[in-house]
């Protein structure tokens, strides 16, 4: 029995430390990594639901267009005054909608 209680009263590195310090991590994870993203997300969500036909977008390459139809995940894009310049493209490609800017 001595020698069991000997063991237990040295200052050794605990259960219980080692659990404060996966809550502690995991917590750190939480806050740099996971929240960032899921407001991203959202913020992506809200802009995907605002577009409509005839809206001026910015893709990710920079170009400003006028959407000319809208499905389920892409877009048909009209770029300058061309009426022949319209590109395909999908959804996630458009940054910013002007009318929620303005």
């Amino acid at each position: 029995m001595n020698i069991l209680a000997a063991a237990n009263a040295g200052g050794g590195f605990g259960v219980g430390a080692i659990a404060m310090y996966v809550v502690f991590i995991a917590a750190i994870f939480y806050f740099m990594a996971y929240r960032p993203n899921k407001k991203e997300k959202a913020k992506q969500a809200e802009l995907f639901a605002s577009l409509e036909v005839g809206d001026t977008v910015e893709t990710a390459s920079g170009f400003y267009g006028v959407l000319i139809d809208i499905t389920e995940d892409t877009v048909i894009v009209e770029f300058g005054n061309n009426k022949n310049c319209r590109i395909p493209m999908r959804k996630d490609a458009i940054v910013k909608n002007e009318k929620m800017t303005s």
